[in-house]
């Protein structure tokens, strides 16, 4: 059989080789713009490869790895048929569970998988991913497009990705460095980020019949826009702020919500109280709500409520830390602090009531 018959024959069951060559073709560009001076080679191997003797300037290098993709936020990008956005939110909840660690992202991978290859969405979905990539630091060193017709309908697609980073060993941040009596900050989120969109979507398109081209005052855009607002990277700010000023432990608020985050990076014996006063959780999580009757322990524990960090340290370090977050232009503000208790497991609680909008 020549190679153009069994071309044929893998486009007749539904995979288009040439698509995929041309979405190659298209992201080039803006993969090369996360380009790192440790990165050897370009696109089209069976691997990517990093220059590890960079790595030699380290007293005691240690590697952290972490895993994610988007969920159900695709599911609104694809109604929309705006895709450079997801990227934001894969790189995002991808480097920024590194960089909680103290670690500093080199580089990424990434993996998508579709009913069928469109060349130009796959490439504004790298492009996104790309884009968020170069704000972090991190390489986007290589990936895969896999084209799965028969299992995903032929415009559906999914997103997910790795990331690499590197940290000194006693620099590494965590439950062991904090101390009863330390602050814990706030740093805003951009909204939902890519969490709780199961429950989202149920609340305002499902049973409530909301079209994503709903414009909604407290917004001040379309329920679509506002859905789609892509998740902050906070990477280069958290870096920026370990150098900058003794930090203890970093929560990434991601899906649980905060008490359930913050909790992993508390030691046993730490308790940590937070003030709902001293926040107004945007209009998005007020309304989803509202809109869905949901009790205030259930909406806490699904979504991030405008708080995408929080980080623990000593209170020496507020204000320069502080300082450094508004010069980064990353709002941030005093969630509570951490107190004794003894002979008890970690713990976290959230007091008082938000103010009202």
């Amino acid at each position: 059989m020549s190679g153009a018959d069994r071309t044929s024959a893998y486009a007749a069951a539904g995979v288009d080789i040439e698509a995929g060559d041309r979405a190659v073709e298209l992201m080039k560009a803006h993969v090369v713009a996360t380009r790192r001076p440790e990165v050897l080679g370009g696109l089209g191997g069976f691997a990517g490869f990093f220059d590890a003797s960079a790595l030699k300037g380290y007293r005691h290098p240690v590697l952290a790895t972490s895993t994610d993709g988007v969920g159900t936020k695709v599911a609104i990008a694809q109604a929309l048929d705006v895709h450079d956005t997801v990227g934001w939110d894969l790189i995002g909840m991808l480097v920024d569970d590194l960089v909680v660690t103290g670690a500093e992202p080199l580089f990424v991978t990434d993996y998508i998988a579709c009913g069928r290859v469109v060349p130009e969405r796959i490439a504004a979905i790298v492009k996104g991913i790309a884009e968020a990539c170069a704000a972090a630091g991190a390489a986007l060193l290589g990936g895969e497009t896999a084209e799965h017709p028969g299992l995903l309908h032929p415009d559906e697609y999914d997103i997910a990705g790795a990331t690499t980073g590197v940290v000194e060993r006693d620099e590494i941040l965590g439950p062991d460095r904090v101390r009863a009596g330390d602050v814990v900050l706030g740093l805003a989120s951009s909204g939902l980020h890519s969490n709780g969109f199961s429950l989202v979507r149920k609340v305002l398109l499902t049973d409530a019949g909301w079209a994503l081209e709903r414009y909604v005052d407290d917004f001040g855009k379309t329920l679509g826009e506002e859905l789609l607002t892509p998740t902050r990277v906070y990477a280069r700010d958290i870096l920026a702020l370990i150098a900058a000023c003794e930090v203890h432990a970093i929560s990434h608020v991601t899906g649980g919500g905060l008490a359930n985050n913050l909790v992993r990076v508390l030691p046993d014996g730490v308790a940590a109280r937070l003030d709902r006063g001293s926040w107004t959780p945007p209009a998005v999580f007020q309304t989803v709500q509202r809109v869905g009757g949901i009790s205030q322990p259930d909406i806490e524990a699904t979504l991030n409520m405008g708080v995408g960090m929080a980080v623990v340290l000593p209170a020496s370090s507020v204000d320069a830390a502080r300082s450094l977050l508004d010069a980064h232009g990353v709002p941030s503000w005093v969630l509570g602090e951490t107190r004794p208790d003894a002979g008890e497991p970690a713990s976290v609680t959230l007091l008082g009531d938000h103010p009202a909008r």
